[in-house]
C-alpha cells in the first residue's frame, strides 16, 4: 500500500483522491463490517472509480461492531463518552504510532512544535479516562512539551487560575485546551485577561446544559477570557485526524483528510458550498479502521474548503468529548 503508507506527504488533490481510492479498494478487502455494508448497498466494489463513489459507513456501526481491518489486535481501544445506559463506540486502534503522527502533524502544521508550547487542560486525567483519544492526544502533545507548567486542571481550577497568572506573568505561549462545560465553569468563576492564552474548545453542549450555538457560546467565553477568537477541535473516537478552527467556528482539515457535505435527504447526492447537509469524512489516517465514515453532524463548505458544523440530525443520540465531565 504504498500511496497510503504516505498520506502524510499529500499535497494535491489527485494524490488524495489516488490514496482514498487504493485504501478504498484495501478496506473493502481487508474489513469484514465494511465489506458486510458495501456489499448490502449493493454497491459493485469494482465500479468505485471516483472519491464520490466511494461508499460512507454510518458512524453508528461502531457503537455494535468492530470496525477494524484484519486480525491484528488493537494496541488501543477508544471509546466514546456517553452517559449511563447510553451505548458508546468503539474504536479499535492497531496502530498507535500512526495516530500520534497524525494529530502531531496536524497539530504543528496551525500551532507551530508542541515542544514550544505549554498545555493547560480541562478535560480528565489520562487516569481518569484511559480510553478517551481526546485525552490520550492531550497527553501526548504534553510529553513532547515537557514543561513543568502542563497540567489537567479540571477538579483544580484555582490551580488553573494561578497557573495563568503566572503563564502571563512570563510570556509564555500557552494553550488551554477543555471541554465546553468546563471551560464555561471556569469563566463564570475566574474571568479575566488572559491573554495571550490561545482558548481552544472541544465540542458542543451534547445534552449537559440547555443548547446554545457555537456563535453564543464564544460569546461568552471571549470576553470572559480577555481574548478576541475561541478556538475549536472537531475530532471524534471513530477517527485519526482532527479539523480545528482558530476562529468563527470555520474548521480546516489537514490534507490528508476531507470533508463532503450529503443531501439530507439523499445521503448518495453531495451539496455545493454553501448548503447545508450530511458531513462525511475522509480520514487516510484511519487506514485499519475505516476512513470514510457518515458522521451524525450537519454542516456546510465554504469556497475556501473550510467548513462549518452546524448541529446534529434530531433523531441522532448526543455525542462528544464533553459528556466526559
Amino acid at each position: 500500500m504504498k500511496l497510503t503508507e504516505n498520506i502524510f506527504g499529500i499535497s494535491t488533490p489527485e494524490e488524495f483522491n489516488l490514496a482514498a481510492l487504493e485504501l478504498f479498494r484495501y478496506q473493502y478487502e481487508s474489513n469484514d463490517v465494511y465489506r458486510e455494508f458495501v456489499d448490502a448497498r449493493r454497491i459493485s466494489h469494482r465500479s468505485v472509480a471516483r472519491v464520490e463513489d466511494i461508499p460512507f459507513l454510518p458512524i453508528s456501526f461502531f457503537k455494535t461492531r468492530d470496525v477494524v481491518c484484519g486480525n491484528k489486535p488493537p494496541q488501543a481501544v477508544f471509546r466514546s463518552s456517553g452517559t449511563t445506559g447510553m451505548v458508546r463506540s468503539r474504536h479499535l486502534v492497531t496502530d498507535l504510532a500512526l495516530y500520534r503522527h497524525s494529530f502531531i502533524k496536524g497539530f504543528t502544521r496551525l500551532y507551530g512544535n508542541p515542544e514550544e508550547v505549554q498545555f493547560l487542560a480541562l478535560t480528565p486525567t489520562p487516569e481518569q479516562a484511559p480510553d478517551s483519544s481526546l485525552v490520550y492526544m492531550i497527553q501526548q502533545l504534553m510529553d513532547l512539551s515537557s514543561s513543568p507548567e502542563n497540567g489537567f486542571f479540571l477538579a483544580n481550577h484555582s490551580g488553573l487560575h494561578a497557573r495563568l497568572r503566572q503563564q502571563r506573568a512570563r510570556g509564555k505561549k500557552v494553550i488551554m485546551i477543555g471541554l465546553t462545560y468546563a471551560l464555561l465553569d471556569f469563566a463564570t468563576n475566574y474571568p479575566g485577561d488572559y491573554v495571550p492564552v490561545i482558548v481552544i474548545e472541544t465540542g458542543g453542549m451534547k445534552g449537559k446544559r440547555k443548547e446554545i450555538t457555537r456563535e453564543e457560546l464564544h460569546g461568552l467565553l471571549c470576553p470572559a477570557f480577555g481574548v478576541e477568537q475561541i478556538h475549536s477541535e472537531y475530532g471524534m473516537t471513530e477517527l485519526l485526524s482532527q479539523a480545528w478552527s482558530m476562529g468563527d467556528g470555520r474548521f480546516s482539515t489537514p490534507p490528508w483528510m476531507k470533508i463532503m457535505i450529503t443531501d439530507v435527504n439523499d445521503p448518495l447526492t453531495y451539496v455545493g458550498t454553501g448548503k447545508t447537509g450530511g458531513i462525511s469524512i475522509i480520514d487516510l489516517a484511519n487506514r485499519d479502521s475505516c476512513s470514510f465514515i457518515a458522521t451524525e453532524d450537519l454542516g456546510r463548505l465554504h469556497p475556501d474548503g473550510q467548513f462549518e458544523v452546524l448541529g446534529r440530525y434530531d433523531a441522532s443520540d448526543a455525542r462528544g468529548c464533553s459528556l466526559m465531565i
